[in-house]
């Protein structure tokens, strides 16, 4: 029986990046010889075990075999005839198709440390095509590695495994985990990008595909389409290290401009609308968890409110906070914001534009929340009245604020 680390591990010391998480492959073992050193199983499809110390997984060396469509279809087979690199020759890419063996040798038969050092994602074998995740998964990697180009054969191959079908066949759970990942990788837009180039992204994500050739308002850059801008707001969001529902949202914030009738076009009239029953749309075909899809309906629907703060009155403002629950969220109001500077900055020669309309709305929040709403609940009279006297007093709060702030201030 032998024990190697295989993967992601030994990819990024070669990289010199970190990785806390070691995966194990054993060769020349059973489950019964497993379980009579004490690990523990908890793999259902293939033999997968935990260390009886440290916790880790060690999986028993297998191949794979395709018996039906998408990412479950296949059968597996785990014995002690099956090689290292029987076991290696089923993985992704060759990058991750390594091995490092306890005396510390290297075993890369498929030439992963070449494609490191000339950076380029390919694929190990034949055996690619059949699995649907892996096109979710190169793309991952090209926004982790985003000096890292696709092998031309890898992503010819991509292209036929599209057109064949096989990427109807995933599951909207596994897409979601797959693109959460990517749009948590330093540079998001990548990934959409090698969606974009084998098809992939019509396929899966046609809301965000079709942004590509919808021009932008006509003061802007010619050259920056919808898609492009859709990229640059995205890559913003990894920029600043903004959380996931801040980078679900600078992804969907523009949707709607896809459906923007061509008469009007480049202006965008109406498109708030749109883009929140698009990303309504999106968000339940894959399952969106809902602190994503909340924070991105709010921000496709008021993110111009929020880039015209500067200009919008006391009691408009008011209602904005009403509307995206902003005294009891002030974390996702926040967040709010936060995308809002994303897509503010997501444009040419505006990465590190000031942006003004976030301090005049905490501003304008601050006198809110300094308000005591049950005291002014209890000297009204008439209880039907009293949403319409707190606003009020909010209102009033705002004004006194914004003018001795002296930011933007309000004029009566």
């Amino acid at each position: 029986m032998q024990t190697f680390i295989v993967g992601g591990a030994v990819r990024d010391e070669l990289l010199g990046r970190p990785n806390a998480d070691r995966d194990y492959v054993v060769v020349g073992a059973t489950p019964e010889a497993m379980l009579a050193q004490g690990f523990r199983p908890v793999g259902k499809d293939f033999p997968v075990f935990l260390h009886p110390r440290t916790n880790e997984e060690y999986a028993l060396a297998r191949t794979e075999r395709k018996i039906g469509r998408g990412y479950h279809g296949f059968a597996f087979h785990a014995a002690p005839d099956v090689t290292l690199e029987d076991d290696l020759a089923r993985r992704d890419l060759t990058i991750n198709a390594m091995a490092k063996a306890a005396d510390g040798s290297l075993i890369d038969p498929f030439h992963g440390q070449h494609d490191l050092q000339a950076k380029v994602l390919r694929h190990v074998g034949p055996a690619f095509a059949e699995d649907p995740v892996r096109i979710l998964r190169i793309a991952r990697f090209a926004a982790r590695f985003s000096d890292f180009s696709v092998a031309p054969e890898t992503l010819e191959l991509m292209r036929t495994m599209v057109g064949c079908g096989e990427v109807d066949h995933l599951v909207s759970e596994r897409v979601w985990q797959e693109l959460a990942k990517g749009l948590m990788e330093a540079k998001p837009s990548r990934m959409i990008e090698v969606l974009r180039d084998c098809g992939a992204l019509a396929r899966l994500l046609p809301e965000v595909d079709k942004l590509f050739g919808v021009p932008q308002r006509a003061d802007y850059h010619p050259e920056v389409d919808t898609g492009i801008h859709t990229l640059m707001v995205i890559d913003q969001s990894a920029r600043h290290s903004y959380a996931l529902p801040v980078r679900f949202s600078a992804l969907t914030h523009d949707l709607g401009k896809a459906e923007t009738p061509a008469d009007i076009l480049p202006r965008h009239l109406g498109h708030e609308e749109r883009s929140v029953r698009l990303t309504e749309q999106l968000s339940a075909r894959l399952r969106v968890p809902n602190d994503c899809r909340d924070l991105a309906l709010l921000v496709a629907r008021y993110h111009g409110n929020v880039h015209r703060a500067a200009d919008l009155e006391a009691s408009t403002l008011v209602t904005l906070f009403e509307k995206t629950d902003a005294l009891r969220r002030p974390e996702r109001f926040q967040q709010l914001l936060d995308a809002c500077r994303c897509d503010y900055t997501g444009r040419l020669g505006w990465e590190n534009r000031p942006y003004d309309s976030p301090q005049r709305l905490l501003t304008a929040l601050a006198a809110v929340n300094a308000l005591k709403a049950g005291e002014i609940a209890a000297t009204c009279a008439d209880r039907g009245k009293i949403p319409e006297r707190i606003h009020a007093a909010r209102v009033h709060a705002v004004k006194q604020a914004l003018n001795e702030s002296g930011e933007h201030p309000e004029q009566d």
